[in-house]
């Protein structure tokens, strides 16, 4: 049995694997139910089950020519072993005969002739008269089936039928003063030596079974913890894979797999590294952003607006003044401005627009807590048919600009898709911190803010993609090493889970606990 491996290998695979490979899927579309047998009862089971797998079917191959071995060997002795004990019993019978002619009553004697000669081996002896009627023979078990000669159990009768001669007669005529009074009769019985083979036979192949098991199961624990590297690296290679960089691997004592094990560690703490790195970037990255959108919050509150504050009252102060006018001019002088307060207006609202979405200017002023409360009253007041719900735990103050900012956009995103897209009668809002505690004696536990938005709607189709304000606001959590996850299957509503890492424990100076009920 050949087992062969596939490997994939940056730049090509070379003439030998390419032509394995051809092999492979030629043998697969002109033997399709062959080719789904051998992959279903070998390719997928593990490397120790194949290594297994193999041994035993050895081990089979072993046991099949031992045994063909031993019939055949077995076969023989017992023909020459029956051979013999024919040749012991014809002298015997004769030299009993001789005895029995010198001595007489004839009679007496050829009916005892049997009983003196019972304990041949392998033999049955029986007398008979000059008619050919029995007068006596060997005595043996009434269940010749289930006992040999010897008491042995009886083999069975498809070994008995591999390994018995061919049955043989021999038979001896008793003559007295040239007259024949009868015969002595001497017929094979391997029965016994049948019977000493099997027991042999079994008794080795107990043996070779326990062995066998033995060996097996000894195979089976080396090949776990030799194998145990790979099964182990397998794990490590999956939480990669899961973006945990922090894992690491104890090395093994076998110098190959420890090299490999050196490998993984070397490249989970380059990844780690290069996370963090990535992370910082980012974190600086979204700090400019803030930063920024601050700066130009600010200089469109402290200059933009009064400037258009400014305006406003510029131009009521000249309306009032155009009373004066004669009355043709102070008609077109109030049209005149009544146009530019409807245009200052609606330049204040756009400026208004822009404060809020560059940067709420309550955040840092009003409690996170409250201020995404707000945000579910004023969605609950605008959607009427939908029912909201908001809870949140014990929370500090504020968390910083950009841990506050993400997470108000977060909920402003998931608000708007849950009442755009979802179709849902009722939406749940639950925010919190987590602490996680190594020990109750920690002193530094680990601190994440918690924000879940569920809702009963239609859920999430299969193969959509995202929009970009859900890419957007999955780019700013990550940014500062949170996670965002979104739950959701067609007709089961929508979850989305976001996780944001607290960097340092701040001072909940001023706590806020809010659980409202349902807001409509």
């Amino acid at each position: 049995m050949s087992v062969f491996r596939e490997v994939a290998v940056d730049g090509g695979a070379g003439p030998g694997l390419a032509h394995a490979d051809a092999q492979k899927n030629s043998f697969g579309r002109t033997h399709p139910s062959l080719a789904k047998f051998v992959h279903a009862i070998w390719y997928r089971h593990s490397v120790r089950a194949q290594i297994l797998i193999v041994l035993v079917f050895i081990h089979l191959i072993a046991v099949l020519g031992s045994g063909a071995v031993t019939i055949l060997e077995a076969r023989k002795s017992t023909r020459i072993e029956i051979a013999a004990s024919m040749k012991l019993a014809d002298g015997l019978v004769r030299e009993t005969i001789r005895l029995m002619q010198q001595e007489g009553p004839t009679k007496l004697s050829l009916a005892d002739l049997p009983l003196q000669l019972r304990y041949v081996r392998h033999v049955r002896i029986a007398a008979r008269d000059a008619a050919g009627l029995p007068v006596a023979m060997s005595s043996f078990p009434a269940d010749f089936s289930s006992t040999s000669e010897d008491g042995r159990a009886a083999a069975p009768a498809w070994f008995a039928a591999l390994i018995a001669p061919p049955a043989e007669t021999w038979e001896v005529p008793v003559v007295v003063r040239g007259e024949r009074i009868g015969s002595v009769l001497i017929v094979a019985e391997p029965s016994d030596e049948i019977a000493e083979v099997w027991e042999n036979t079994v008794a080795l192949a107990s043996l070779a079974l326990l062995v066998s098991l033995v060996v097996i199961g000894l195979l089976y624990v080396l090949l776990g913890r030799v194998l145990d590297p790979l099964t182990r690296l397998a794990g490590g290679m999956l939480d990669l894979e899961r973006q945990n960089f922090k894992v690491r691997l104890l090395p093994p004592k076998a110098r190959e797999a420890a090299a490999i094990t050196d490998r993984f560690n070397a490249l989970a703490e380059t990844l780690d590294g290069l996370r963090d790195e990535n992370t910082k970037l980012n974190r600086r990255l979204v700090t400019a952003q803030d930063d920024e959108r601050r700066h130009m919050a600010l200089e469109l509150h402290d200059e933009v607006g009064p400037s258009l504050f400014g305006l406003k009252a510029n131009a009521t102060s000249i309306a009032s003044m155009s009373s004066e006018l004669p009355e043709p001019a102070a008609s077109g002088v109030k049209e005149r401005i009544g146009d530019m307060l409807a245009i200052i207006e609606h330049v204040q609202a756009i400026n208004r627009g822009l404060l809020n979405r560059l940067r709420p200017m309550a955040l840092g002023h009003v409690a996170l807590a409250d201020l995404l409360s707000e945000i579910v009253r004023d969605r609950a007041h605008h959607c009427g048919d939908i029912a909201f719900s908001f809870t949140a735990g014990k929370l500090a103050h504020g968390y910083g600009d950009s841990i506050d900012l993400t997470i108000y956009r977060c909920l402003q995103e998931s608000l708007t898709n849950a009442i755009r897209h979802a179709q849902a009668t009722r939406v749940e809002v639950v925010f919190g911190e987590t602490i996680d505690r190594i020990s109750a004696t920690d002193q530094n536990p680990t601190r994440r803010l918690d924000l879940t938005v569920s809702d009963d709607g239609r859920g999430i189709d299969s193969g959509t993609t995202p929009g970009f304000g859900l890419q957007g606001m999955k780019e700013r959590v990550q940014a500062l090493g949170g996670s965002c996850v979104i739950e959701g299957a067609s007709g089961c509503g929508t979850t989305v889970r976001i996780a944001i890492p607290v960097p340092s424990p701040l001072a909940a100076s001023n706590p806020t606990a809010v659980t409202a009920g349902d807001q409509k």
